[in-house]
C-alpha cells in the first residue's frame, strides 16, 4: 500500500495543498502573469479541482487549479511530483487540453469562439531534459515555423529543477521553492505564508483527514479485489496445470502399460515356442519368476 503522508508533511509540491495555496486569487494571478509574462485585472474559479465527465466511458478527469481571466483566457495548473517510465507527460496535456475544449464547446461555442486555453504542468523534474525553466509549446508550420496555426492553444512545462536557468528572479525562486528550497523573494516568501495559513486551519486539516481515509479505504478493497483476483487466477491456473499434468502422467502410464503388455504378450508367444525360461530372462530382463507366472497364468507351465 502507498504511504499517504500526514497533514504535517505535506508541501507545495503535493496536489491537496497547491490547490489550497491557489485558491489565494492574488498569488495564482501573480504566478499565472509572471509565467506568461502577461497582465491579469481578474481571475474567476471555474471549481476548486474541477471535475470534467467524459462521455464515452464514464470516466472523468481532475484539475487541480482550473481558472478564466477577465478577458475570457482559461487556465488549468497541474503539480507533476512523477514522470512516467513511458513518458506520457505530453500526451496526457494533450489529452487535458482536448477536454477543456469539449467542456468550452458543451456551454455552446461555436469553433471559432473557443477562449485561449492554458494548460501548465509545475513538474518536480525535467520533462524534456535540457535544462529549460520554463518549456512553451505551440503549433506552428513544420516546413516553416514562422507560419503560427494560431490555434490560441499553449502547453507549457515548467522545470523545478532549471532554476538557476531562470532570467526571471521571482519565477527562478518559485522553482526552488517547489524544489524544496528555502523561500527567497517577496513571491516565494508569500507563497510560504500561505503555505503555512493553509496548514493552521483545523477545516483544512479535516478535509486532509477524510481524503487519506478515503483514499485508504480504495487502496484497501483494490488490494482485496487484487488478492480475490490473484486467488481465482491461481486456483484456474493450478488447475489447469493439474489437468495437464494428470493427462500427461495418464499417457505415460498409458504408454508404459502399453510397453509392458507387448513385452508380456512376447514372452507367451516365446513360451508357446518352447524357448527356455532362460533364454527368455536374458533377452526381456524379465525375472525368471515373472516368466514363470505368466506360463502358468496361460497355461503354458
Amino acid at each position: 500500500m502507498e504511504k499517504i503522508k500526514t497533514f504535517d508533511e505535506l508541501t507545495i509540491q503535493d496536489n491537496f495543498l497547491f490547490q489550497h495555496v491557489m485558491r489565494n486569487e492574488r498569488l495564482c494571478t501573480y504566478l499565472i502573469e509572471k509565467i506568461l509574462d502577461i497582465k491579469i485585472r481578474s481571475l474567476r474559479y471555474q471549481d476548486f479541482e474541477k471535475t470534467i465527465d467524459l462521455r464515452l466511458d464514464g470516466k472523468s478527469i481532475r484539475l487541480d487549479v482550473y481558472v478564466e481571466d477577465d478577458e475570457g483566457r482559461v487556465y488549468d495548473i497541474e503539480m507533476q511530483c512523477s514522470n512516467s517510465p513511458k513518458n506520457d507527460l505530453a500526451k496526457r496535456s494533450r489529452f487535458y487540453q482536448s477536454m477543456i475544449d469539449g467542456e468550452l464547446l458543451d456551454k455552446g461555442k461555436p469553433y471559432e469562439d473557443l477562449n485561449p486555453s492554458y494548460v501548465i504542468f509545475i513538474c518536480t523534474f525535467d520533462p524534456f531534459h535540457k535544462g529549460l525553466p520554463i518549456y512553451t509549446f505551440t503549433h506552428c508550420c513544420k516546413e516553416d515555423n514562422k507560419v503560427q496555426l494560431k490555434d490560441e492553444e499553449t502547453r507549457m512545462f515548467l522545470n523545478s529543477k532549471g532554476s538557476e536557468n531562470a532570467a526571471d528572479p521571482d519565477i527562478a525562486a518559485f522553482l526552488r521553492y517547489v524544489d524544496g528550497k528555502a523561500a527567497e523573494g517577496h513571491f516565494a516568501e508569500r507563497l510560504d505564508q500561505e503555505v503555512h495559513f493553509v496548514k493552521s486551519m483545523d477545516k483544512v486539516r479535516r478535509e486532509y483527514m477524510i481524503l487519506s481515509d478515503e483514499i485508504r479505504r480504495r487502496q484497501r478493497e483494490a488490494e482485496e479485489e487484487g488478492l480475490q483476483k490473484g486467488l481465482q487466477k491461481g486456483l484456474q491456473e493450478g488447475l489447469q496445470k493439474g489437468l495437464q499434468e494428470g493427462r500427461q502422467e495418464g499417457r505415460r502410464e498409458g504408454r508404459q502399460e502399453g510397453r509392458q503388455e507387448e513385452r508380456e504378450s512376447n514372452i507367451v508367444a516365446m513360451l508357446k515356442e518352447k524357448i527356455p525360461v532362460e533364454t527368455i530372462s536374458r533377452i526381456t530382463h524379465y525375472s525368471l519368476d515373472q516368466i514363470q507366472e505368466l506360463g502358468k497364468m496361460h497355461g503354458l507351465l
